[in-house]
């Protein structure tokens, strides 16, 4: 096994398909034999929740073995890893309390390197071909810290009409973090919850390809209901159903990451 890639997954913008990307993905990986960790930073909980019943997320939440109680005590997280019921795929779950977490980074020495430090000795170590983190849809210290904690960002982008709604802002936030970060790279755009029969899709289309070395993914993630389901039975798409369309696109999109990230 390789060096170990970290990619985090982030839009300020809510809605764009943001977690749902993080755990099709992951999960992708992991069947094509990839090892794979994924880390739940956001408070709402829901990349736990694409992979475990709410009462054990919950549980997980309130407890200490999750990725808020890690930032406080400035642990490494290899004691806070869980194995999903999925071979080749664990995680570390998150906390409703990171909703504070900015608040307390505010007063920690290079309190951007947290997450970075935190990770450094799963990373080293070499067990994981990937690491895959899931961001808030914010723009703050925390999404900061898990930008200075990433190889590389992918960013989902919802094909609506309020879809590229704050674009130029991330984009902003990312030339700021790679100040202190430069070698962080844009991995690219991932094109989600596409209605082909929609013309602002291909207005989307149109648009994304317009900026400047910013590489577009091939692969489009269309509407599909099967998402929804696998959700509602906290289960990855590609595994719940993987004979949808969906599921095929996310493997699909995964076969191009895992091109483009090694």
């Amino acid at each position: 096994m390789g060096k170990t890639i970290t990619i985090c997954f982030t839009n300020n913008k809510g809605g764009s398909g943001k977690t749902t990307t993080c755990s099709n993905l992951g999960a992708a990986m992991a069947q094509a034999g990839k090892k794979v960790l994924l880390i739940d930073g956001d408070m709402q909980l829901n990349l736990s929740l694409a992979f475990f019943p709410e009462n054990w997320v919950l549980e997980q939440a309130k407890g200490e073995k999750n990725l808020y109680c890690a930032i406080g005590k400035q642990e490494e997280l290899s004691g806070y890893v869980v194995h999903t019921p999925y071979e080749n795929l664990d995680l570390i779950p998150s906390s409703t309390l990171m909703s504070s977490i900015e608040y307390e980074l505010f007063t920690k020495w290079q309190r951007e390197f947290i997450l970075r430090k935190c990770i450094q000795k799963i990373k080293d170590a070499g067990n994981y071909d990937y690491i895959l983190i899931d961001a808030p849809p914010t723009l703050g210290g925390w999404v900061m810290n898990i930008l200075c904690a990433s190889d590389r960002v992918i960013i989902p982008v919802e094909a609506s009409p309020w879809g590229m709604f704050g674009l130029a802002n991330m984009f902003e936030f990312l030339n700021e973090v790679k100040q202190i970060t430069p070698e962080l790279e844009v991995a690219g755009i991932a094109v989600t919850k596409v209605d082909t029969r929609k013309s602002y899709y291909k207005q989307t289309m149109e648009t994304l390809y317009e900026l400047e070395d910013i590489h577009v993914f091939e692969q489009i993630i269309r509407v599909d209901s099967s998402v929804e389901w696998s959700q509602d039975n906290s289960i990855p798409v590609v595994e719940y159903k993987k004979s949808s369309r969906s599921a095929r696109e996310y493997t699909r999109l995964a076969e191009e990451v895992m091109e483009l990230c090694q």
